[in-house]
C-alpha cells in the first residue's frame, strides 16, 4: 500500500514533486514532465518494466535534469534515489 507522503515522488527519480504526479487515488496520471528526469507521468512511468528501463536510461546519460533551473543547490543523487517508493525500485541498474 502507497502512504500519502510516497505520492508525490516520481517513480523514476525519486523528485520530490509538489503536485501529485499520479492523482490522489495513485491512479490517475497529471502527465505533467520530472524536472528532474523528463519522465511523463503516465507514460513512460505506467509500469515497472517502463520506470526500470527509464531510469537505467537516464543514469547511464548522466543524470542530467530536465529542467537545469529546478536542481536545488544542494541536490544529492543518492538521497534522491532513496526517495523512489519502495514499490518501484530496482536492484540491478
Amino acid at each position: 500500500m502507497v502512504n500519502n507522503e510516497e505520492l508525490y515522488f516520481c517513480r523514476v527519480c525519486g523528485f520530490r514533486y509538489y503536485n501529485l504526479p499520479w492523482g490522489e487515488n495513485n491512479d490517475n496520471p497529471s502527465r505533467e514532465i520530472c524536472p528532474c528526469c523528463g519522465v511523463e507521468f503516465g507514460y513512460e512511468d505506467s509500469n515497472l518494466l517502463g520506470i526500470q528501463h527509464y531510469r537505467k536510461k537516464w543514469l547511464e546519460t548522466g543524470t542530467k535534469w530536465f529542467e537545469p533551473r529546478e536542481r536545488p543547490d544542494d541536490w544529492s543523487l543518492e538521497k534522491q534515489l532513496d526517495q523512489i517508493p519502495e514499490q518501484y525500485k530496482y536492484e540491478n541498474l
